[in-house]
């Protein structure tokens, strides 16, 4: 299943993930693609957190999505910018471009929305056909200890005098078989007081082992595959960090 996120959705995240904001992945990104003269993409775009900082920074960057709502913030937020964003909407499994990219990236965990093993397997393989020789997939995905000790939340954004938005998530089940978790998310918008729409989405992820997205990383093709933590180049891991970035590289 590949998790889409809708109208209230989009917006939640646009007002709790605004452009721009770095959790230290932004400055990572950057720095590990400096060197990159052609082509990158970002697959899972969203409203363009990562997207746009990098776009102006003069990467020749594109992006897909599952959401239209949320490509919609990320091409509103371009053109406020001055930006000629290159954006389609797309599902991972329906990706296709006639670019081969010198980079491919994936941010805040977007890798671990694809739950099925064999379709997770199968992206990165597409990855690797769309990169040229030597071309880098750099990944991130989170602490498997962060993701089963979340509990149930509930959190609210005052947008307006008159509105707020607020955003309910279920304790997620863990299913340790097959190494995913599942939450409700119910997202409400109320205005004067009144409930005016909601939206209910269940929220899919997998965790992946160290070794096991490597060797994973390396059945598609890649080598060089290198993994940091919490977005420091380098670092050696340890069990709180909060992150853990791959990179992989197509041989020449």
């Amino acid at each position: 299943m590949e998790n889409r996120y809708g109208k209230l959705a989009s917006r939640v995240y646009h007002l709790d993930k605004p452009v721009g904001r770095s959790f230290g992945d932004i400055e990572f990104y950057q720095d590990r693609l400096k060197c990159c003269s052609g082509p990158i993409l970002e697959p899972a775009v969203g409203n363009g957190r990562v997207y746009i900082p990098l776009l102006e920074a003069g990467f020749h960057i594109e992006g897909f999505d599952a959401s239209d709502d949320m490509l919609d913030y990320c091409r509103s937020e371009s053109e406020t910018r001055n930006l000629s964003p290159t954006l389609s909407c797309q599902t991972f499994s329906e990706f296709r471009s006639t670019t081969v990219f010198d980079a491919i990236i994936m941010p805040a965990g977007s890798f671990q929305l694809v739950t099925q093993v064999d379709a997770a397997r199968e992206l990165l393989r597409k990855f690797y056909d769309h990169l040229v020789p030597g071309g880098r997939l750099i990944l991130d995905i989170d602490n498997m200890k962060g993701l089963m000790e979340t509990s149930g939340t509930m959190r609210r954004w005052q947008h307006s005098e008159r509105e707020l938005l607020t955003l309910t998530g279920s304790p997620p089940e863990i299913d340790y078989v097959h190494q995913t978790s599942l939450s409700i998310l119910r997202y409400e918008h109320w205005k004067d007081g009144a409930l005016v729409a909601t939206e209910i989405d269940l929220f899919h992820l997998r965790w992946w082992g160290i070794n096991e997205l490597t060797l994973a990383l390396k059945d598609a093709g890649f080598h060089n595959v290198s993994v940091s933590g919490d977005y420091r180049t380098g670092k050696p891991l340890t069990n709180e960090d909060l992150v853990f970035s791959f990179e992989a590289q197509r041989p020449l």
